[in-house]
């Protein structure tokens, strides 16, 4: 039996929800955001984070949150809310890569298992175009920022990010 690669998945994920995107091959040296805009020449504002959050209690209910770099995630207020859970944490590289077969630096909003909500902070919605997680380290996807709301489970929630001054 031959496993499927990440990027394979959420490419399939892609066709099959219709998304129009663009994808380019990257270096997974330099998948990490900060690393991929700095060796690529792409906008930090350009690039939207998808990251796993869990709640501490069992049953952990995971959750992604899509959000621009430039921002942070209102883990404590905003996130805790939607959760309904009192605690919560950032999933470990290994617990983000159990929970959706995909590595760090390549989350994609595409292909995760079924079950999974997909916050997306309605900052990203401003944006002409954002990249994001191709599934794996060497890929990402560019897009319109309106074909992430094409994920399972996508919703747009205001006040998701704020401004890491804050």
């Amino acid at each position: 039996m031959t496993t499927r690669s990440p990027e394979d998945v959420v490419a399939e994920a892609v066709r099959r929800l219709g998304v129009a995107c663009e994808r380019l091959e990257c270096d997974p040296g330099f998948a990490d955001t900060g690393a991929f805009c700095e060796r690529y020449g792409v906008a930090p504002e350009d690039c939207a984070n998808a990251i796993v959050v869990t709640s501490k209690k069992e049953p952990r209910r995971p959750v992604l949150c899509v959000a621009l770099a430039t921002t942070r995630l209102d883990v404590n207020h905003r996130l805790r809310e939607l959760v309904g859970a009192r605690r919560l944490s950032f999933a470990s590289r290994e617990e983000t890569e159990q929970l959706t077969g995909m590595l760090v630096g390549g989350v994609a909003p595409f292909g995760l298992p079924d079950g999974i909500p997909v916050y997306v902070d309605a900052t990203v919605l401003t944006r002409p175009l954002v990249i994001v997680g191709g599934g794996g380290r060497a890929s990402k996807l560019r897009l319109d920022p309106n074909e992430i709301l094409k994920a399972p489970g996508a919703t747009v929630v205001e006040g998701l990010a704020r401004p890491p001054e804050e």
